[in-house]
């Protein structure tokens, strides 16, 4: 059998720890804010109506994903956001939200918008795939 060459003195790989483990915060009390993902897909009438490319209403055919963070009595001012490649992570002086997302998503060129009627948070990612069989584009 093969034996990995490890320190006596660790506890774990770096391999066991999930990614995103590192937001993760037990003591902190803060009330995790009412949210909703979303997938979103851009359609021609070629895939409406001719069916001409492999689109499906699918969420492997989406090329975004669309995060509402319900955030009521909340300023844009007190919001802190930080987006990796496979988290998101926003924090207010009374919310707290560490979300592991569903798919690798571009964390540079996200956009978010503060809908202030709403007190909402929108987040819009571009998620990212490999090219495969639906997604050759």
């Amino acid at each position: 059998s093969q034996r990995k060459s490890e320190n006596n003195k660790t506890i774990w790989n770096t391999e066991e720890v999930p990614e995103g483990s590192e937001f993760d915060d037990t003591w902190d009390l803060r009330e995790q804010p009412e949210y909703q993902i979303l997938f979103k897909q851009s359609v021609g009438t070629e895939d409406v109506f001719f069916g001409m490319s492999r689109k499906d209403p699918s969420t492997a055919c989406c090329e975004d994903v669309v995060i509402k963070i319900k955030l009521p009595e909340t300023k844009y001012s007190d919001i802190t956001l930080d987006i990796q490649d496979k988290v998101l992570d926003l924090r207010t002086p009374t919310k707290k939200l560490l979300l592991h997302l569903p798919y690798d998503v571009d964390s540079k060129n996200g956009k978010a918008r503060f809908l202030s009627e709403e007190e909402t948070l929108e987040v819009t990612l571009r998620v990212s795939r490999k090219f495969d069989f639906i997604n050759f584009f």
